[in-house]
């Protein structure tokens, strides 16, 4: 399958203007063969601590707006949305809609609280996977990179881990060593989807990647608003096993922390 990753320039708490932007490129994308298209995380507004101004109810305009963009052009997309799924508190969501207007959310696992994020969101404890076009899909949003236990927990399951992002430039280094490892400690494809430009006082420089599950770079950009495009064959993740079977000799249940001393 072709995937598609869009950096995008996102407006802050501006939806429709981010919707014209994004429509732009998922065009350009999908004249490009694409069949998966990846949107940032919370492309819509940015990463706001707003969730009275941010957050939508599933089938709110956003989801509605991908619902559209994805049916009139054929692709699945996968994207980045602040929701109110139940009586609690929102979540910040990976939201996957099919051509058929079919929808699919997990919500994001771990707290930002560095920037307070915990005091406005709820959290998941799932790991979804997903398949389109016979490609094995599991979404993690933004922080969940910096931890590798639902990683490790999905990997068997899983060809291609998606990141939606709104990583900072002051922490890119980290970024980008952390989708080459995810990729190489759990034998799978990784795309990092990242926005650029500003929001909130701080600055985006991109660095969405597309990795292989050698750690290879397939796509990769910075700094400014474009699209990143690699095939992705399931075969691949079969083959890079098969070639160094790492994850057959993991033994999670066979070791302890010895007492200290």
């Amino acid at each position: 399958m072709r995937v598609a990753a869009i950096q995008l320039d996102v407006v802050w708490e501006d939806p429709p203007a981010n919707y014209r932007r994004a429509e732009k490129r998922i065009q350009e994308a999908a004249a490009l063969g694409a069949g998966l298209v990846i949107l940032p995380e919370m492309f819509a507004c940015g990463f706001s601590m707003r969730p009275d101004r941010v957050a939508e109810v599933p089938g709110g305009p956003t989801e509605a707006f991908l619902a559209e963009v994805a049916g009139g052009l054929g692709v699945h997309v996968l994207a980045g949305v602040p929701l109110r799924l139940d009586a609690g508190a929102p979540r910040n969501c990976a939201v996957l809609v099919a051509p058929d207007g079919g929808v699919r959310r997990a919500g994001k696992l771990h707290p930002f609280s560095f920037a307070g994020e915990h005091e406005h969101y709820a959290f998941s404890d799932e790991v979804h996977t997903w398949e389109v076009g016979g490609l094995r899909i599991t979404p993690l949003v933004c922080y969940d990179l910096r931890f590798a236990e639902p990683f490790r927990l999905a990997a068997t399951r899983t060809d291609l881990f998606v990141v939606v992002a709104n990583w900072p430039e002051r922490r890119r280094a980290h970024w980008q060593t952390l989708l080459r490892a995810r990729a190489i400690e759990n034998q799978a494809f990784v795309v990092g989807c990242n926005r650029v430009g500003d929001g909130d006082g701080l600055h985006y420089a991109g660095d969405s990647a597309i990795v292989s599950p050698w750690g290879e770079a397939l796509s990769g950009a910075a700094e400014q608003e474009t699209v990143l495009v690699a095939d992705l064959d399931p075969a691949a993740i079969t083959a890079a096993r098969a070639a160094f079977p790492a994850l057959r000799d993991r033994r999670p249940e066979a070791y302890r922390l010895a007492e200290p001393g």
